[in-house]
């Protein structure tokens, strides 16, 4: 990692641990958009981190920006950055022209994308975009790459158990051909949006256990604090483990991206990541008992995005069957081979 490397996550966590208060996550549960926050995003650049120098972005590597996808999700961060940082990347490739306001990112296998009129015409529907009724544009990804704005889209809002915004689009679109590209390769974007999501996890989980510490250490019961107590010391042992675990897994996530997708290591990442989560925000739970559920105490925001995020991109099942299709086609005498090289 090079110094302005360095900076460029250094600074985005200075930035997000002062700005991404409780009172800020309040805010975005109630259905507050943070304009005041996004803007300081985008002044620093973040919207547009994977982008070259020469498009006007901070030209990061794959690595660094899903490091600043962990910060994000140590902070419950209530804005659609990771969406924005990978849509405008995914645009750049492309040779479109980035967005630094909010992007949505769409698989658009399942929908129609014909010449028409000396253009292209976008028809069919998504369900369950992030941040879908807050984007300006939607980025769309499937043969080829499109940006579609907000014109001949339909929003039916909805959100997740994060109250974080998870909407229905509808597509009746006339799109210019200068708003449609082919992209360079072959990009995977279920493995990109999911190794995304196993950072995201794998940062929430490490405040999940800074929060549970705390806790243990502060609170006392009969006389000495939670801490203190052998089940107590073991269930944040077993905390700590599958925050190691994590950490390993969304790296190995992030290398597989940045080699243009090791499919199968982003299927064992969100697999052991999204087990993981399940077993941190439990125990979690039951060391600050009462106390988590309640709005002053900003465990929920961190959990309630766990039990949310693993299930997007596809959970433990979807991945663990396709990683056992993937291992049975192989043959006993590759399978070893196969393993070593994740």
């Amino acid at each position: 990692m090079n110094i302005s490397e360095s900076l460029a996550v250094e600074t985005s966590e200075r930035l997000l641990r002062e700005q991404c208060t409780d009172t800020v996550l309040a805010a975005a549960d109630a259905g507050i958009w943070q304009q005041a926050l996004w803007e300081q995003l985008t002044e620093f650049g973040l919207p547009v981190a994977l982008v070259g120098e020469d498009q006007g972005g901070i030209d990061l590597r794959i690595a660094e920006a899903f490091a600043i996808f962990r910060l994000a999700g140590q902070v419950a961060l209530p804005l659609p950055i990771v969406e924005t940082v990978l849509g405008n990347w995914l645009l750049s490739r492309a040779g479109l022209e980035p967005f630094e306001g909010p992007v949505s990112l769409v698989d658009g296998t399942a929908l129609s994308l014909s010449a028409k009129n000396d253009g292209w015409h976008l028809s069919g529907g998504a369900p369950r975009v992030p941040w879908g009724r807050r984007a300006d544009i939607v980025v769309l990804v499937g043969g080829k790459v499109a940006r579609v704005g907000r014109k001949g889209v339909t929003v039916s809002e909805g959100t997740n158990i994060a109250d974080e915004p998870r909407d229905g689009l509808a597509f009746d679109a006339q799109l210019e051909n200068a708003a449609v590209a082919d992209l360079p390769g072959k990009t995977d974007l279920m493995a990109v949006l999911a190794a995304a999501r196993c950072n995201q996890m794998a940062g929430a989980m490490e405040r999940v256990f800074e929060l549970a510490t705390a806790y243990a250490l502060e609170r006392e019961q009969f006389g000495r604090p939670l801490a203190k107590f052998q089940a107590i010391q073991q269930n944040l042992a077993v905390l700590a483990e599958q925050v190691a675990a994590s950490n390993a897994a969304a790296e190995m996530a992030a290398e597989a991206v940045e080699g243009e997708i090791g499919r199968i290591a982003v299927a064992a990442a969100k697999t052991r990541v999204g087990e993981a989560a399940g077993i941190a925000a439990s125990i979690a739970h039951q060391v600050v008992g009462a106390m988590g559920v309640t709005e002053e105490f900003s465990l929920h925001h961190l959990t309630r995005r766990l039990w949310s995020w693993r299930e997007e991109y596809g959970n433990e099942t979807y991945w663990a069957r396709e990683i056992g299709q993937a291992t049975a086609k192989l043959g006993p005498d590759a399978l070893w081979p196969a393993i070593t090289a994740v």
